[in-house]
């Protein structure tokens, strides 16, 4: 009598279907979600925005204010990444044990999740008080001989010194200055969105030269709208910038955000007639 043979199933093999939608309201992603959470992973520490209240006056006008799990509690709204998001990414695009740039680091999710899962994490912001937080929070949750590497400074300096080469380039950009960190020279959250993009396109083709041939590069962004409400092009912007270093439109998913606040936005934003948002666009982009 033949043994029944156990059946594999995507996720058994992927972590999430590799598909283009990828659903964070699902059973299996939340569980994960709540795994990496347990850890004791704060990423909203160290992230006192000079804009918060622009962002409050935003709320309800501007739909691409629905950040990576925006964490709403007590008129907090700093945008907090989805570690479920890095595993998948990390999973598909990164080989195992590898290393991963992230030229704009921000909070501590990106780089615990990776040193956490075996990859070698390395990433940069200008903020110091920002890495203070992040160092922190790693020396609780790793051991210490597996901490991210996190360097305090402008992107478009310290890559241009840097020497070392990457498997995987993986960040989670600020959307031009929806989100203002700071008023550090350097910061392009606090430039004009033309300031921004000739700074933003500088880093990426930086990262970008320090990506060994084959790898990945991904970037996790969503629009952007300007004062009049107008969306500025700030996915397509990003796809541009790639473009132009030499490396190759490959992939392209959707992120798909709990709804949240969403159904009590929507009467407000359709005053003017203005869709709530509710997911981010995952561009992906190989080196040959």
């Amino acid at each position: 009598m033949k043994e029944k043979k156990e059946k594999i199933t995507l996720r058994d093999k992927f972590i999430e279907p590799p598909f283009t939608l990828l659903d964070s309201k699902t059973a299996s992603w939340r569980s994960r979600m709540k795994h990496f959470k347990s850890l004791g992973i704060k990423s909203e520490l160290g992230r006192n925005l000079k804009s918060n209240s622009r962002l409050k006056a935003l709320d309800g006008k501007n739909p691409s204010l629905l950040s990576i799990g925006n964490n709403e509690k007590k008129g907090s709204y700093t945008s907090i990444f989805d570690p479920a998001l890095c595993e998948v990414l990390y999973k598909w695009f990164c080989p195992d044990g590898g290393t991963i740039l992230d030229p704009f680091a921000g909070g501590s999710v990106r780089g615990i999740v990776a040193n956490y899962l075996g990859y070698k994490y390395s990433g940069i912001d200008i903020i110091k008080e920002q890495i203070d937080s992040n160092r922190e929070q790693a020396r609780e949750i790793l051991d210490e001989n597996n901490q991210p590497n996190w360097w305090v400074g402008d992107s478009n300096i310290l890559l241009t010194e840097s020497k070392r080469s990457f498997d995987m380039v993986f960040s989670c950009p600020p959307y031009a200055n929806l989100e203002v960190y700071s008023d550090i020279e350097g910061d392009i959250s606090n430039m004009t969105y033309d300031g921004f993009i000739k700074s933003y396109e500088e880093i990426i083709s930086k990262s970008c030269k320090l990506l060994n041939v084959g790898g990945y590069a991904c970037f996790v962004v969503g629009e952007v709208r300007d004062k009049k409400g107008n969306y500025l092009g700030f996915v397509p912007d990003t796809i541009n910038a790639f473009k132009k270093c030499g490396m190759k439109f490959y992939n392209e998913a959707i992120y798909l955000q709990g709804l949240g606040t969403a159904a009590m936005r929507a009467n407000n934003n359709m005053k003017n007639k203005k869709l709530v948002k509710v997911h981010q666009n995952v561009l992906v982009f190989k080196k040959e």
